[in-house]
């Protein structure tokens, strides 16, 4: 299963919005332990261990920003977090 990194979502407004609506009242501690349950949750729905791989090392190149070059190849339409 390759990693689709075009939008894919049938209501990504939706989806932020819940996204968002997750965190509310919820202090940084809170926030993180919802990220990573709910980033567990899709890995486990996910399921393939090489998928999951390729979206780690996606993630990661993002945020530390030293990979442009390989991160230029990937998809525009899929939200990079800013850290």
């Amino acid at each position: 299963m390759a990693l689709i990194t075009q939008l894919n979502l049938t209501q990504p407004d939706d989806f932020y919005e819940a996204l968002i609506d997750m965190h509310r009242d919820f202090d940084e501690a809170q926030s993180q332990a919802a990220n990573a349950q709910l980033i567990l949750l899709l890995a486990n729905h996910i399921g393939d261990h090489a998928t999951l791989m390729e979206a780690i090392r996606y993630a990661r190149e993002g945020v530390d920003g030293k990979n442009a070059q390989a991160t230029a190849g990937h998809a525009a339409h899929v939200p990079r977090v800013a850290a």
